[in-house]
């Protein structure tokens, strides 16, 4: 018996390869027979074109569509001096569409299951002073103005805040990949984080590659973002915003995490003893010093030149690390203490379960019991 070939256009081939950000030679390189197929000297097997779809991460079934499907991330993604929010990233893409499948099953979740909800979405306005929202933030957080200081260091920094954002009911997934793919790596230069805003399950992603004191910012920072209502995603320095909004949510985690007067009492020119105490960049810093006319803008030009032209160094990992302490981050201990409930309750399969969270099997059942 003759096997099967699949009629399949070049353009649906060029599409998929695009879709995953290559060009057409680093495509060909990365799956060889993709040659003869755009050519059109040959035609693919079903199998070897479900092997070609899962190469390039694309759904199979869209080959198979009479229209190419136009996708787009659902929100902005403010990326300054690093493009404009119109450019698609794959992988930013698919943890987005992650991240809003939980958001899915959880608003439904929590309405049946008569669960209190986040007080803070929609609690701001864009011209509410600063000062007010970042008083309202630190009130339902219980956090004063220098918890901070009370760290040890930036990873306790991290898991203190963590701990009280979801404690009011906002939701929190840090990943530096697509899932638990390590082939797909998030690229910080496309996405730092996001906010999803939803009254019932608002959510929260960090990019775990970015640098620990980054990824304190960025918690405020998308924070705020709840507060306002807007969703947003943001992947550049604070001196590169343009937008209204994200200057404001810049202004509220500058002002939540570095206090006017905390810095004035307790500035000595070092910045990085400021960013060791303050628990933030050494550039949120400087923009703070400038800003309360500590140092002068020659000096902050100075400095942010400086600054700027350091490599890039992502977040130091141990070696082998704690798959399940990883799975935590990943998943987020709120998000999975409900997946738990669900299934042992029998609100939903544990095939859900797993579909929820990405583990499977023992693997799942362990995470639960371990770290749940």
């Amino acid at each position: 018996m003759a096997i099967q070939k699949i009629d399949i256009t070049p353009d649906k081939l060029q599409w998929a390869y695009k879709r995953a950000g290559l060009d057409e030679e680093t495509a060909v390189k990365k799956f060889p027979k993709l040659k003869s197929w755009l050519s059109g000297e040959q035609k693919p097997t079903f199998k070897q074109l479900q092997d070609f779809a899962t190469k390039f991460y694309v759904p199979f079934g869209y080959l198979f569509l009479n229209k190419i499907p136009e996708e787009r991330i659902p929100f902005a993604m403010f990326r300054g001096a690093k493009g404009d929010n119109g450019i698609f990233d794959l992988n930013v893409y698919d943890t987005i569409s992650a991240i809003q499948n939980r958001q899915d099953w959880l608003e439904d979740y929590l309405v049946e299951n008569e669960i209190d909800i986040c007080p803070i979405v929609n609690s701001v306005k864009i011209n509410t002073p600063v000062n007010e929202t970042v008083g309202i933030l630190r009130r339902h957080l219980e956090l004063p103005s220098e918890w901070a200081f009370e760290t040890s260091d930036v990873r306790s920094a991290a898991n203190l805040l963590t701990q009280q954002i979801e404690n009011i009911g906002i939701f929190i997934s840090f990943n530096g990949i697509v899932g638990n793919n390590s082939r797909r790596v998030l690229d910080v230069s496309q996405c730092r984080g996001f906010a999803l805003v939803n009254s019932t399950a608002p959510y929260i992603f960090v990019n775990s590659n970015d640098s620990r004191y980054a990824q304190i910012f960025t918690l405020i920072h998308e924070t705020a973002h709840i507060m306002l209502g807007v969703s947003a995603g943001h992947a550049e320095h604070i001196e590169f915003n343009d937008n209204a909004v994200e200057k404001y949510c810049d202004e509220v985690a500058a002002n939540f995490l570095v206090p006017s007067d905390t810095l004035r009492r307790k500035w000595n020119g070092n910045y990085k003893k400021m960013s060791n105490a303050f628990k933030v960049s050494e550039i949120v810093i400087a923009r703070r010093a400038h800003d309360l006319g500590l140092i002068d803008s020659d000096e902050y030009r100075r400095f942010w030149s400086e600054y700027n032209s350091r490599p890039f160094t992502k977040v130091k990992k141990s070696g082998g690390g704690d798959f399940y302490r990883t799975c935590t981050k990943r998943i987020g201990r709120l998000f999975a203490i409900h997946v738990r409930y669900a299934a042992e309750s029998r609100q939903i399969s544990y095939t859900d379960a797993y579909r929820l969270t990405g583990l499977y099997g023992d693997t799942y059942h362990k995470f639960m019991t371990s770290k749940i």
